[in-house]
């Protein structure tokens, strides 16, 4: 599936770089011991922004929810509807939510409760962006 291509800003830039490893890392804030994403310049439980740090993820989740998109406005997307997005809780984190299309999942036969595993896919400017299929 196309997807669109993020352009990295200063604060995301440590995500996508690590992306581009295929690497799954998630903002910290050392100060309060909180996963934080997406990322902020300051945390919001303890508003430190002297305190943060990139923490290396297992790239393991379960499948919390998903939906499936029918009529996206994204045009880059719409040749391949319908197409599933999947609501991933990392298995570091409960709070922490990432939302991904489902590598090699039919439209509508998502197994929530599934455990998932991190893949990267590269988008058309050539950053990989972390996807997710179903293990097991």
């Amino acid at each position: 599936m196309s997807k669109q291509s993020p352009v990295p800003d200063e604060l995301s830039k440590p995500f996508w770089d690590a992306a581009n490893d295929e690497r799954l890392v998630i903002q910290h804030c050392t100060a309060c011991n909180r996963l934080i994403h997406p990322p902020r310049p300051a945390c919001d439980q303890c508003a430190s922004g002297a305190n943060l740090e990139w923490k290396q993820m297992s790239g393991r989740g379960k499948i919390y929810n998903y939906g499936v998109v029918y009529d996206c406005p994204i045009r880059l997307l719409q040749d391949n509807q319908p197409f599933n997005v999947a609501v991933v809780m990392l298995d570091e984190d409960q709070g922490i939510q990432m939302y991904s299309h489902l590598t090699g999942t039919p439209v509508d036969k998502v197994p929530v409760g599934a455990a998932v595993e991190v893949v990267f896919e590269a988008t058309p400017n050539g950053q990989k962006v972390p996807e997710w299929r179903v293990v097991g």
